[in-house]
Order: structure tokens, then sequence, then C-alpha cells
């Protein structure tokens, strides 16, 4: 559902929660008027939450708020990072992808590069122990996927042997402050030619050209998840948590309602983290078993 030029999406059950899907990847600068244009649309919305985004990390607003993170990179150039913010584990990996054969260069949106992620998303239906969301995807689903933001989109592929066996996606602010990783993904079969420690260099390598001042790769942590694979890959890989305002609007009885007793979070969210963890692993054990795909490492 389109809102303010972006695509509104709406999250859960009895409390609704809408956010831009530029959520993370561009300022709100008018909140009130977003939330006007949302109390128009058909569909409920209960409250309405966006938050800053870099370099903007103090409180602006006056509405309800908490603090969220995001995993920042700044970046200055190119060797900075190669030398003095990475480890070396992440350096030999991106190494050993050239020295295997993964050749990386920035590509056009088109028919192959859409046709090459389709590969990369239906090899596995589960990753990092959860069912893979884009799996079963046909060409035109993973097209209007993956084709958001193309006026300001970087597309970054590996090939070995000229086929596509990784991909990175990242989209520039609208003020050209920062360029947010939206998907990094390659291949489990091509795991040891080391695809995702060669994009992420190559994204870092993209900003310095560019001089974009900062790399975005999503959240560090999440709501009350502990630090896992991937937040130990972001942080040998030079990214750190920003601590950032989320802000929250009612916009119904319900949302304000919901807004006063801390209802505007789901269920798992509330958990205790020690038995959310425990939950977690469960989960990832039952779809392994289920589902039977090839194990990922981190």
């Amino acid at each position: 559902m389109k809102c303010c030029g972006s695509e509104l999406l709406i999250k859960g059950r009895l409390i609704k929660v809408g956010h831009l899907d530029s959520d993370r990847y561009d300022a709100v600068t008018s909140p009130s008027e977003v939330a006007l244009e949302i109390g128009k649309i058909p569909a409920r919305v209960d409250i309405f939450t966006f938050m800053q985004i870099m370099p903007d990390t103090s409180p602006r607003f006056a509405y309800a708020m908490e603090m969220d993170n995001l995993a920042i990179l700044p970046v200055s150039t190119f060797e900075d990072w190669w030398d003095n913010r990475i480890r070396s584990y992440p350096r030999n990996r991106a190494r050993q992808a050239e020295k295997k054969g993964v050749v990386l260069r920035e590509v056009p949106f088109d028919h192959s590069l859409v046709a090459g992620i389709h590969t990369v998303f239906n090899e596995t239906r589960v990753r990092q122990g959860r069912p893979n969301s884009h799996y079963g995807m046909d060409l035109d689903a993973v097209r209007r996927h993956i084709g958001t933001f193309l006026d300001r989109s970087i597309f970054i592929a590996a090939f070995f042997e000229e086929k596509l066996i990784g991909f990175a996606k990242m989209v520039i602010d609208k003020s050209g402050t920062q360029a947010s990783l939206m998907t990094v993904e390659a291949m489990i079969g091509h795991r040891e030619k080391a695809p995702t420690n060669a994009l992420i260099a190559h994204c870092v390598r993209a900003c310095a050209s560019r001089g974009l001042p900062y790399l975005m790769y999503q959240h560090m942590v999440y709501g009350n998840k502990e630090p896992d694979g991937i937040a130990h890959f972001k942080k040998i890989n030079g990214f750190e948590q920003v601590d950032l305002p989320r802000y929250y609007i009612p916009l119904t009885p319900l949302g304000r309602f919901a807004l006063r007793y801390g209802l505007h979070h789901s269920l798992a969210e509330q958990l205790p983290k020690p038995l959310a963890a425990k939950l977690r692993q469960f989960r990832n054990a039952w779809y392994n078993r289920k589902l039977q795909p090839e194990t990922e490492g981190s």
C-alpha cells in the first residue's frame, strides 16, 4: 500500500503498527504529515513508527520514543577500512575469494541480474535456521522484490566462471549521507570461496569512491535477541552498533492504549532473553529437520 511515495508496511494482528518501507533508509522530516496521510488510507493502522537515521542521533521530536539501533560502518577510504577497521579473518577471506576466481563488479538492474538472483534465492529452503522467505519466488516476484528504489540503488554481483553466485544491493539515502545495505546473499554451495566477504569489501569500496560517509547494514541487535553469527559477522567487518531514536505516534484509541501499556511490541519481543533464545533454538532445529536443507555456517 502506497503512502507518501513509499510502501506502507503494517505488522501485528491485534495492534496494527505501520512504518514506511524507506524506514532506516530515508529520514522522516515531517512525521505529522505522514501520520495524517496514513489516517486517510482504508487499512487500519493503530500506531505509526519511524526512526532517525545517521548522523542524526540526538532526539528531535516530542513523540513517544524508544532507542533502536543500526549497524553502521563509518567510511573514509577503502584503505582505512581494509588496514585499520577489520580483523585479519575477513581480510583473508576477501583475499581468498579473489584467489579462488570470484570476480566482483557493479552491474545494472536487468534480466540477467534478476535471473541470477532467482537462482541464489531458490538454492535452499532454509537459511540461518529459518525458512528462506525468498525460496519459491518466480522471476517476476524476484524482479518486484529487488526492484525498489532503483533510481538510487547500487547492485554488486559476485561471479564464478561467469555465473552469479552472490549479490548485494545498496540504497543511497536522499541526502547522500549513507548507503544502506538492503541485502547481501550468496550461494551456500560456493561458501568456501567466501563471496559474502568479497561483496562486503566491494560495498565499502563503492561507498568510498562516491564519498558516502556511512554504510548501514540493517540492525546490529534485533529486539531481545542475543547477538548471533550475523551480528558477529558485522562486527568483525567493522560495523558498530549505533543507537538512534525510534518514535511512535498513536493514530487510534487502541493505539494510544497499546502504547501506554507497552503492547505495541510483539509477544516474542517481550519474552525474557534466555527463554526467547531457547525457543529460537527449538524452532531452528525443527525447521532443519522438517525441511532438510543444506546447512549454512556463519
